[in-house]
Order: C-alpha cells, then structure tokens, then sequence
C-alpha cells in the first residue's frame, strides 16, 4: 500500500521479566486497512496487541502512531493518539448499564473526531439498544463482547485493536461480530484483529499477518493466505 502507514511497529523485543516474548516483530497498518494478525494460543499475538497499546513496553524497537514515536508512552497518551483497544478479557465496568459504559468510553479523537453518538452506537448495535439500562454483568458474553467495542468507539479511535475477539463465543455470536466487524470496515474503519480463529478473519480481513513463536512468518493478502495450504497447515492449523 502507499502512503504512510497509520500503525508501524518495526523490529519490536518483548520481555516478562526475563523471557523474551516477541522477536523483531514488525507490521504496517494503513487507513482504511483491516489486518489480521494470525497465529496460534500463545504465538505473541496478544503481546503485540499490548505493546501498541502502551500496556507492556519493549525493550527495544518501534511503536509508531500517525508519525509519531510513541514507543513505551503510557497508554492514556497513546489512547489520546487515537488507538482505540479492545482486551480479550473485555473489561466491562459490571455494575453500570449498557448505556452507563457507553458514556464512559466517550471522547474525541485526537483530532476533534465526534463520529460516534449513543443514537449512532445503536444503530450499528441494535443489539444493544433493547439492553441499554441492563447491568453489564449480567449480559452474555457476546453481548459483552459487543459491549467492549462499542464503548472504545464511543472515543472515536482512529485505530481499532482487536484482541481475540472470537474466543469462547457461541458460533452464531460469531457470526454476529463478523458481519458487525465488516459492517465497520464498510465505513473506512482501520482495524487490527489479533485471531487464532482463521476461518472467521477469512470473511472480514483485508489482509493478513501470520505470527510465530513471537516472531512474524508470513504476509500477504486473505486471498493469499486462503490459497497458501502449506502456511495455514504450518502455523495455524489446531
């Protein structure tokens, strides 16, 4: 893709304590883009997803926002920059409503950005609408799936990060969030999806990055992982 990428992790190191976790990582991600990064339980997807994010920082390498060094920043700063992260364990506030989280995660974008209202949420999310005064905690987990991203749009992210946002959800609940996730990449939305579910990243991704053992194997277009058996039989099959 030309022009300048809105997400550019270059030879990214990783450390718990004194495991290394990733290794030389690096990815582009560009306006408009949806890029899966794809690999196994325990691949370094997740940490990837964390060090853009700001929650763990590397020990060497690039985070690089709009143009922006932003490597090691705290993650209200890259927040502030318009990276907009959605955990896997979705982090739902419990003890406030539907519409209550909502308001929370309400901000601008780094740039004056007011795309998303709560009217506009509920008209993506017409799921949630009927739910809105309903407990977080009590929601199912695709619910609170749904939940999670709507709230991080509600701070009008210029990034979108994914983090496993398949995992231990019933497959028509998938399916919901595949067509919600393609419905979002139909209004030029950039988004990151970190998956171990490649046949649900086949029908919303553009593109596709293929991490292993903390460090980046492959790239290429869906199209082309689609048609690579040898790949997905190597790094992704279960």
């Amino acid at each position: 893709m030309s022009g300048r990428p809105i997400v550019r992790v270059d030879n990214l190191d990783v450390f718990y304590g004194k495991s290394q976790i990733l290794f030389g990582v690096g990815l582009e991600l560009y306006q408009g883009q949806t890029l899966a990064l794809l690999g196994r339980n325990g691949a370094g997807k997740s940490t990837t997803m964390k060090a853009i994010a700001g929650i763990v920082s590397p020990k060497r390498g690039l985070v690089e926002i709009a143009g922006e060094d932003l490597t090691g920043k705290p993650p209200y700063v890259i927040a502030r920059a318009g990276i907009g992260y959605v955990p896997e364990d979705r982090q739902v506030f419990p003890d406030h409503t539907v519409e209550e989280n909502l308001e929370i995660g309400y901000k601008k974008g780094p740039e004056g950005q007011d795309n998303w209202s709560l009217k506009r949420i509920f008209e993506v999310f017409p799921l949630l609408e009927p739910l809105r005064h309903r407990m977080a905690g009590r929601l199912s987990g695709g619910e609170q799936q749904m939940l999670a991203i709507a709230r991080t749009l509600m701070g009008n992210p210029v990034v979108l990060l994914l983090d496993e946002p398949s995992e231990g959800l019933a497959p028509i609940v998938v399916q919901r969030i595949g067509e919600l996730l393609r419905k979002l990449r139909e209004t030029g939305a950039t988004i990151l999806i970190a998956e171990q579910n490649m046949h649900f990243c086949l029908g919303v991704a553009s593109d596709a990055v293929v991490i292993d053992k903390g460090a980046i194997v492959y790239r290429d277009t869906i199209a082309g992982l689609k048609a690579n058996e040898e790949v997905r039989r190597r790094y992704l099959a279960m």
